[in-house]
């Protein structure tokens, strides 16, 4: 008999809250493939990962810099204006997330995300600053999942059993890294689909 599932861990990013740089460039850099080029190749995703590793903003925008004189505007805007990457909460998944805790349900986050700009996503978004037991950020910890270290943080951290832990996330491989740890793991898609996933773990929802 599997074990009960007594936990839900939170992944944040576009799983309670929308982000995307998209937001910000389709503005900033109306022509598409121009867009693309700046995101694939002068800010990619590679590289805002390694300031959710936790390098500071400050050396990521110099050294892109020191790269690329020729976007200085663009760059900046990437640490000055990340502020227009969020589209706003993910209400469903939100909601779900205040029924849990109504319940009694404990609630967990990890999160690959940069210690400074998750100030800000808690400014912006107060649930993330008090809906949580507790959050493993990245950029304190200097890990990224998929990496099974971040995920042994919040076990040991807090003396759980994996066993008894439902994460929930938005991409696969980090969905995997949480099974291959030992919890029970959810690949979040749409908020109806997640609610029914929940159910049939024996949450009360």
């Amino acid at each position: 008999m599997s074990s009960p599932v007594t936990a839900v861990v939170f992944d944040i990013g576009n799983v309670l809250i929308s982000w995307d740089p998209e937001n910000l460039y389709k503005d900033l850099i109306p022509d598409a493939s121009e867009r693309q080029f700046f995101l694939d190749e002068v800010c990619p995703y590679d590289w805002n990962l390694e300031q959710d590793r936790g390098r500071p903003w400050g050396d990521a925008i110099a050294e892109r810099l020191a790269k690329f004189p020729q976007y200085e505007e663009w760059i900046k805007a990437y640490y000055e204006r990340w502020e227009e990457m969020l589209a706003g909460a993910i209400e469903a998944n939100v909601s779900l997330l205040k029924e849990l805790k109504d319940k009694g349900i404990s609630l967990y986050a990890i999160t690959n995300f940069s210690t400074e700009k998750f100030e800000d996503a808690k400014r912006l978004f107060p649930f993330l600053a008090d809906s949580f037991i507790d959050t493993v950020i990245s950029g304190d910890e200097k890990l990224l999942k998929p990496d099974a270290a971040i995920y042994n943080v919040l076990l040991e951290r807090n003396q759980l059993e994996a066993s008894n832990l439902v994460f929930i996330d938005d991409t696969l491989k980090n969905v995997e890294a949480a099974q291959g740890v030992g919890m029970k793991a959810l690949h979040f898609s749409e908020a109806n689909k997640l609610r029914s996933e929940l159910k049939q773990l024996g949450l009360p929802l």
